[in-house]
């Protein structure tokens, strides 16, 4: 009897559940639909109309870029070692510093995207899109680097025609070009129902963008079968990028080890750099995640709790690239052979010792201990300190390259004193800030042709339904 009352009452309380499941289906998908909706015109405001402020910044972007367009034509047209301060000891400079500083941040993609997509970390999903364009447009500005350093772009073209694989320059060409490939399609794939709806939504607009609009929606319907070829192109994108990505680092690194010179003598070296490139990648993030917030005002979405998890990821990023920096310096500073004394020597008490111990505060020592406090974790402090590292980070990479181009095996006798000491010149210096130009450009007007949240994304994780966000997206609520 009392067996069969426990049967009675388990029934009738699933039947029970059942009814209130049906009766809060009607409401819970309403809610749904509000919030999508009002995310999708948040999400298309910022691209429909470009204020005041936006058109100051694109212009003076435009200028700087073309500034440091014009200083590489003066200095291919005048001649390379007449305009820039490179010489026998130092014939890398700034050139290579920045190309190696894009590589470290282009990482980004393959850390904040394709590693927490494959862990299954859902809270990546708003900051995916910014990742990857940053991803994108590092390696791009990488590549552009190396013609930089290279001098007359036409070598480029020999290299790919007479390259032998025996050089490491060519693996890192073959490495750049593929990893662009594979970070370019990660960020297009799922862009493109976004794409979609800038074109059914968006108003008066130029018949340019909408043409953009028109040709990479690519005919999108956002059927069952559409959803399952996105979803698998990037779970075999986030599989294949993660490899790329720390391979293109690796070979970086093995670019300065494979060289005949003591400093770079190094096994740590692809480690080292690959440590450093993900932290100055969190780092990028912080900086762009919080520039978008404040200006774009996507505080509902872009929330505190983002950049609490994205804090705590820089303490234990910047405890493992402290202890890379222990591995490549503790080993030689405590043998102190005469290959390595007077480099360590320079950079720790020596004419590179306040850049080097700068350089060691804000880029490891502040984002490693700072974000331990919770208030330090808040959006503007994280902004701060990110920034602080993304600077310190540039200069890491200038620290690697040219104190080690300073103290060469075979020092050459009765050289000239100018080259014991590097310093970068007014070209080099317009280039370089031509390239960091072109850049933030590139990131800005992405911004400003698509959305820098995927809304999909974003809503699928909120629990709307893939089949209800293609229909929400062909019944426009209005038009923005």
């Amino acid at each position: 009897m009392e067996k069969d009352l426990n049967v009675d009452l388990g029934e009738m309380l699933k039947k029970h559940n059942v009814m209130q499941d049906e009766l809060l289906r009607p409401i819970q998908e309403k809610v749904l639909v509000e919030k999508y909706n009002t995310m999708k015109d948040d999400m298309l405001r910022p691209i429909q109309k470009i204020g005041i402020a936006g058109k100051i910044w694109i212009a003076f972007l435009v200028i700087m870029f073309l500034a440091g367009v014009t200083a590489f034509i003066f200095q291919e047209v005048k001649s390379k070692y007449e305009t820039i301060s490179l010489n026998n000891y130092t014939m890398w400079g700034v050139y290579i510093s920045n190309f190696v500083f894009f590589v470290a941040l282009s990482l980004v993609g393959a850390l904040m995207s394709a590693v927490l997509k494959l862990t299954n970390f859902g809270w990546y999903r708003p900051l995916s899109r910014i990742a990857e364009v940053i991803a994108v447009g590092a390696i791009m500005f990488a590549g552009v680097g190396i013609i930089v350093a290279m001098g007359h772009p036409e070598r480029l073209y020999y290299l790919l025609l007479y390259g032998r694989l025996q050089s490491p320059i060519i693996w890192d060409i073959i490495v750049i070009i593929t990893y662009f490939v594979a970070c370019s399609l990660f960020l297009l794939i799922p862009l493109i129902p976004g794409v979609t709806l800038c074109r059914d939504h968006l108003q008066n607009i130029p018949k340019w963008q909408m043409w953009i609009y028109k040709t990479f929606s690519f005919n999108w319907k956002g059927t069952p079968e559409q959803w399952k070829i996105v979803k698998r192109c990037l779970t075999i994108l986030a599989i294949l990028i993660i490899p790329l990505g720390i391979s293109i680092h690796t070979v970086t690194a093995w670019l300065f080890a494979s060289t005949l010179r003591a400093e770079w003598d190094s096994t740590n070296f692809g480690a080292y750099f690959i440590a450093g490139a993900f932290l100055l990648g969190v780092g990028a993030v912080i900086v762009g995640t919080f520039i978008f917030r404040k200006f774009y005002h996507f505080e509902k979405y872009l929330t505190d709790e983002y950049f609490d998890k994205m804090g705590k990821m820089l303490v234990f990023l910047a405890a493992v690239y402290f202890y890379f920096n222990i591995n490549e310096y503790l080993v030689p500073a405590f043998k102190m052979d005469t290959r390595h004394t007077p480099y360590i020597l320079d950079e720790f008490l020596g004419k590179d010792a306040i850049l080097f111990w700068l350089v060691a505060l804000f880029g490891i020592f502040v984002p490693g201990i700072l974000p331990l406090f919770k208030s330090m974790r808040k959006p503007f402090p994280l902004f701060a300190i990110a920034s602080l590292l993304v600077i310190a980070a540039w200069f890491k990479r200038y620290i690697i390259v040219i104190p080690g181009l300073s103290h060469p095996y075979l020092p050459i006798q009765d050289v000239p004193k100018g080259w014991l000491h590097y310093s970068p010149s007014t070209v080099e210096i317009i280039v370089v800030l031509g390239i960091f130009s072109a850049f933030l450009l590139f990131v800005t007007l992405f911004s400003k042709l698509f959305p820098i949240i995927s809304i999909w994304e974003v809503a699928e994780g909120e629990g709307v339904p893939l089949e209800k966000i293609n229909e929400l997206s062909n019944k426009p609520n209005k038009t923005i």
